[in-house]
């Protein structure tokens, strides 16, 4: 795999959100949880965690929160014009964003460190031998 390049532009599908990443994400995660499968309408879907100085946005973004398993708030940011997730964040942490990796130009940093939430993962999916994997949140 060639060298990643920064900053990596990244959009929502209308374009009407844009932004910079300036650095490689500290961890990439696949989560199996059913909200997330909800959100991706998939099997999985992948977050990038990131410091937000290492990331610019662009463009109004609406925002949407739930109360996690855990008691935290699991907020979202998305785009109003098409509905697309940019990133999730936690309030009790402001220093960090999960961002929705698949919304990059060069999505060759969408390579999961781990995988989460495997307790509720589809039983048809085999989780990789060569990643860790948690039943639940690991952090």
């Amino acid at each position: 795999m060639s060298e990643i390049n920064y900053p990596i532009k990244g959009s929502c599908q209308c374009g009407q959100v844009t932004y910079q990443l300036f650095a490689a994400p500290l961890m990439v995660a696949a989560c199996h949880c059913r909200q997330c499968q909800k959100l991706s309408t998939s099997a999985f879907s992948i977050t990038a965690v990131v410091n937000v100085t290492d990331i610019e946005f662009s463009g109004k973004m609406s925002d949407w929160s739930r109360l996690a398993d855990n008691g935290n708030t699991n907020g979202a940011k998305f785009c109003p014009g098409c509905g697309n997730r940019i990133y999730h964040f936690n309030p009790s942490y402001p220093d960090k964003i999960k961002l929705k990796p698949s919304t990059l130009e060069d999505t060759r940093v969408i390579q999961p460190s781990m995988h989460i939430w495997t307790s509720e993962k589809q039983a048809w999916f085999k989780l990789p031998k060569d990643l860790p994997s948690y039943e639940k949140q690991p952090f």
